[in-house]
């Protein structure tokens, strides 16, 4: 877990300021490619040609609504960097993390849309945000980060928190009814919280299996039962 921290001086109040912000809701519900500057313009109240007079084109403004979120959404990872990883700042982290992107799933909502569709700065948004939790920290001392680094699961564990975090603002919304409350209330809120303390601290805890060590092929390819089919074209 590494990272080294960056500056980026986004527009301050005013037109711009209003521009990144319905650029950043349209870009969230729409994706990069779907979203036509003309709407935009529309939204923050102004004529399309207005929008060049602070942003040069459609992926500029992208990439400063992306840089924008970055900024946010990575500063808890920057400031757990700095000092000792104890599992008590990890919880910390986790539990801030969450509750940024309760209180804003646009990030999750655009990492979606890149995923699927790509975007301008999808190589930039994985080296800042996704690379530093992927990198093996000698300071990660728990039991169970020691395994799953030993083990080469790392990656996996980091990509199932992420998802875990992040699908379920992006989700949320489809199980509204089944949920019978609001997925961004406070009593969901509660409980999505609980949820990822109780599997971090599953995880922190883990001693491993005996002999830990990479999975055998075996653990890690299970060998498919055989059917009359595969025995037939042997």
């Amino acid at each position: 877990m590494s990272t080294a921290p960056r500056h980026h001086r986004s527009p301050q109040g005013g037109t711009p300021e209003r521009i990144l912000d319905a650029a950043e809701a349209l870009f969230a519900r729409k994706g990069y490619q779907a979203t036509s500057l003309g709407e935009l313009a529309a939204e923050v109240g102004i004529r399309t040609p207005s929008l060049y007079n602070h942003f040069r084109n459609k992926e500029a403004l992208y990439r400063a609504v992306l840089e924008r979120l970055l900024d946010r959404f990575a500063a808890p990872m920057e400031e757990l960097a700095h000092g000792p990883i104890t599992e008590e700042r990890l919880l910390d982290w986790l539990n801030t993390i969450v509750r940024m992107h309760h209180a804003n799933p646009n990030l999750a909502r655009l990492l979606q849309h890149a995923a699927l569709s790509g975007g301008p700065g999808t190589g930039e948004l994985i080296e800042r945000f996704f690379r530093p939790m992927m990198l093996r920290d000698p300071r990660l001392e728990q039991p169970g980060l020691r395994a799953l680094g030993e083990s080469g699961l790392q990656p996996w564990a980091v990509m199932a928190f992420n998802n875990l975090v992040m699908s379920y603002v992006t989700m949320a919304p489809m199980y509204r009814d089944l949920l019978g409350q609001d997925p961004f209330g406070e009593e969901a809120l509660a409980r999505q919280l609980a949820l990822v303390r109780t599997l971090l601290l599953a995880v922190l805890r883990f001693e491993g299996e005996s002999g830990s060590g990479s999975p055998s092929e075996s653990q890690a390819m299970p060998e498919m039962a055989a059917s009359p089919e595969i025995d037939n074209a042997r």
